[in-house]
């Protein structure tokens, strides 16, 4: 549906109009949540150029392109440039939306989450706080923005051996997803996966397995054997079938 929307738009409005652009955009995120990761890349520049082009560097449109490339990056592990984006596309966003806006704090939670591959666990803490309490606040407690925001902050107290807290943190990310996006939907899975992850660190490891079977069961149901969350959720239960 994305391509035949894009080609619509280039032949009606050309190549460069901004209704294009986001139809450009769209087409890339549907790509990465494929895990098709770098076909999203080249088309995320082509969506940031060409807005770039058209609306100027500080634009709001502009500046969402270049948190979706960040994104992109990131998960092919271009943690450097990912982060240099990310600094990018939030100070943009600080100085046109303001600090509590949720496009900014999108930017923030972007920005933790490349800190925390990068194993800057404390920053990525600080700046991960930052989010949550902007979400809360902006979005409420229950909203899908602010629960990705508690499980990343799980994630990263995870990593620093915060093992009780994490925990805690996650199972609040879990509830409330299960809640709010049904048991099946990718994020909940996604919960489900980081709360079996912590767990493995404390040595419960028959929970563990237990949760990262509900886990992959549901994240190959929804996205294919084949997507990169799943082969993660595979990896994941291999690491607890062994321990």
């Amino acid at each position: 549906m994305n391509r035949q929307a894009l080609e619509g738009y280039e032949k009606a409005l050309g190549k460069e109009h901004p209704d294009t652009l986001t139809s450009v955009g769209n087409l890339a995120s549907v790509l990465r949540d494929q895990g098709r990761y770098k076909e999203a890349e080249e088309i995320n520049r082509r969506a940031l150029e060409g807005r770039g082009k058209a609306m100027g560097k500080e634009h709001p449109d502009t500046l969402t392109s270049v948190n979706n490339l960040a994104s992109v990056l990131g998960y092919q592990g271009k943690y450097e440039e990912a982060e240099e984006m990310n600094q990018r596309a939030l100070e943009g966003r600080e100085k046109a939306l303001g600090e509590e806006h949720p496009s900014t704090l999108t930017s923030v939670s972007n920005l933790a989450l490349v800190l925390q591959d990068q194993g800057k666990y404390k920053e990525a803490e600080q700046i991960n706080r930052r989010a949550l309490e902007g979400y809360k606040k902006a979005l409420g407690k229950e909203h899908p923005d602010t629960l990705t925001s508690v499980d990343n902050l799980a994630l990263v107290l995870g990593y620093q051996g915060k093992y009780e807290e994490a925990e805690q943190i996650n199972r609040r990310a879990l509830e409330g997803r299960e809640k709010a996006l049904g048991k099946e939907h990718p994020d909940t899975l996604t919960s489900v996966s980081n709360l079996a992850l912590v767990l493995v660190y404390q040595g419960k490891y028959k929970e563990a397995e237990q949760i990262n079977q509900r886990a992959l069961e549901g994240i190959e149901k929804a996205l294919g054997k084949e997507h990169p969350s799943t082969l993660t959720s595979v990896s994941n239960l291999a690491l607890v079938l062994r321990d």
